[in-house]
């Protein structure tokens, strides 16, 4: 089959001699509709993930092949990323995602989706509503990650909240913290992408303004400092980039100003389907690819890329 693989060089390694996998006793065979590329499969190739080699890829929409459960089968799914080991004590206590043995697919011991076929443990796996079409649903993961949000941090509609950063992914943490009646305010460096925030954002910081909350998800060091800046003291810091240039940080002043730093990755899908099948969150359009035109993919500028099998 064909595939795009990391093999720790920073370009990917277009193959056609790839063997399909075979599913464990708890996974299904799924065949990829389509894949979307993030900015961790970007970092991926910059070095994120030394020690990983394998197909890339975490972001799909798939048809069931094969599956344990028989009610699956044909049916459109999407898949969470992580698999753990179910020993440790993080998956003892309900924090499978932090498993010290777990699989990530694209990224940690487990082959990803930019090919025609993979493998996924049955129980990560979500169907995608009838109505909703795979170009949109390809935007769970990442929506589910903006969700993480308000699942782990209290949001509150009557205070502003803060998102550093003009990406695809503060695209949607600031509409997801919209949702809630906060007022939001973006940070960002490009006018033409803080056109897409209008809507339901304000894009000007006021002079010597500070939050509560503030979400950093630049994807860069910079965005870090600025988010440092803008947090109150006594305020929250969610931590969303993730990129593999190393941050100098001055702990001391999150010290001196009792900071609360929020680590978040991986959040819900099921609310994130609900979400998109509402039409509650909207999104640019994917620009798609066949596999064969990976650098013209990875390469485009379009709010998101990705490739259609």
């Amino acid at each position: 089959m064909k595939g795009l693989c990391y093999t720790g060089e920073p370009r990917p390694v277009f193959r056609t001699d790839l063997p399909v996998p075979e599913p464990g006793e708890r996974e299904s065979l799924i065949k990829i509709r389509l894949a979307a590329i993030c900015s961790t499969d970007r970092e991926v190739l910059a070095g994120y993930k030394p020690d990983f080699r394998g197909v890339m890829g975490h972001e799909f929409v798939g048809t069931v092949e094969r599956s344990p459960d028989a009610s699956l089968v044909g049916a459109r799914v999407v898949g969470e990323l992580n698999a753990g080991c179910g020993e440790c004590i993080y998956c003892r206590t309900g924090r499978e995602g932090h498993c010290i043995h777990r699989r990530v697919i694209g990224l940690a011991d487990k082959d990803g989706c930019f090919a025609e076929y993979m493998t996924l443990r049955t129980d990560l796996l979500h169907r995608i509503p009838d109505g909703l079409p795979d170009e949109v649903a390809v935007f769970c993961e990442p929506l589910a990650a903006a969700l993480e949000i308000p699942d782990k941090v209290h949001v509150r509609p009557s205070e502003p909240a803060a998102v550093v950063g003009d990406g695809r992914l503060a695209l949607m943490i600031a509409q997801v913290l919209a949702l809630t009646g906060a007022e939001v305010v973006v940070a960002g460096k490009h006018p033409e992408k803080l056109e897409r925030f209008r809507p339901f954002a304000r894009t000007e910081l006021r002079e010597d303004e500070t939050f509560e909350l503030v979400v950093d998800a630049s994807g860069s060091a910079s965005g870090f400092e600025t988010a440092r800046k803008l947090v109150r003291h006594r305020g929250t810091l969610v931590l969303k980039s993730t990129f593999a240039e190393k941050t100098p940080m001055n702990l001391a002043d999150f010290v001196v100003n009792e900071v609360t730093l929020v680590g978040s990755r991986c959040g819900p899908f099921e609310p994130a389907l609900r979400l998109l099948e509402r039409g509650l969150v909207t999104l640019p359009p994917i620009e798609l690819y066949p596999l064969e035109e990976y650098e013209a993919a990875f390469g485009s500028r379009a709010f998101k890329s990705g490739f259609r099998f």
